[in-house]
């Protein structure tokens, strides 16, 4: 019986280890990965890609003042030139990333 118990315990303490990998990137990683090669890393939209497509800062008046749910949208079903994440982020991840963009903003 004990060695049935040894076996469940290391079972567990696997699957605890494991569990950062399997956890969803924070919202910072998803932005880096995702939205910082148009936005910059800033967020303050000094990238080349940024200058040609016209992206404002994140710490423009106008991105300021829009709304979670308008920079939600924006993000899950594109806007401009800016891709749909619908379908490659999840609507938690999308969240995250406002909530990082929010960060960027201070």
């Amino acid at each position: 019986m004990t060695h049935a118990i040894k076996a469940a315990a290391i079972l567990f303490l696997a699957a605890l280890v494991s569990m950062p990998v399997i956890a969803q990137t924070s919202g910072a990683d998803t932005f880096k990965a995702k939205c910082a090669m148009c936005h910059g890393a800033d967020g303050l939209a000094a990238t080349p890609m940024a200058k040609n497509m016209k992206v404002l800062s994140f710490k423009d008046a106008e991105m300021i003042k829009a709304s979670d749910a308008r920079l939600i949208a924006s993000t899950t079903n594109g806007k401009g030139k800016m891709p749909a994440y619908n379908g490659k982020l999840t609507e938690a991840q999308i969240k995250d990333v406002i909530a990082y963009i929010r960060t960027l903003q201070k």
